[in-house]
């Protein structure tokens, strides 16, 4: 019988890390929404590379929570994912709206464990 532990993400929220989902059920180059504490809700990434992210999942210019089933891409080495709607681009280390200055969602700190 093991006794190995899964893998699992973890996202910093306020002060402490609140585990999200085992990091096997992360895809690279694709999205996965996971519900908080709070009721919200953060869309998770893991690139072709193993680094994971995390932000919010409200694409804010329609509300509509699905920025998890965006489109992964990179932009001068930049990671973002452009929302399936209206796709706009979200910068994935910034939350800064490549499209939009004045738009820019909220990232979540996220580790590996």
């Amino acid at each position: 019988m093991s006794t190995a532990t899964a893998t699992r993400v973890q996202l910093r929220l306020a002060d402490d890390w609140f585990e999200v989902c085992e990091h096997a059920r992360l895809t690279p180059g694709r999205g996965l929404a996971a519900l908080l504490p709070d009721g919200s809700q953060a869309a998770l990434f893991l690139d072709r590379e193993g680094r994971a992210y995390a932000i919010d999942n409200r694409d804010p210019f329609t509300g509509a929570a699905v920025l998890s089933r965006g489109l992964l891409g990179s932009q001068d080495g930049r990671p973002f994912v452009a929302s399936p709607l209206l796709k706009q681009r979200f910068d994935l280390e910034t939350g800064r709206c490549l499209d939009d200055d004045e738009v820019a969602v909220t990232v979540h700190p996220v580790r590996i464990a």
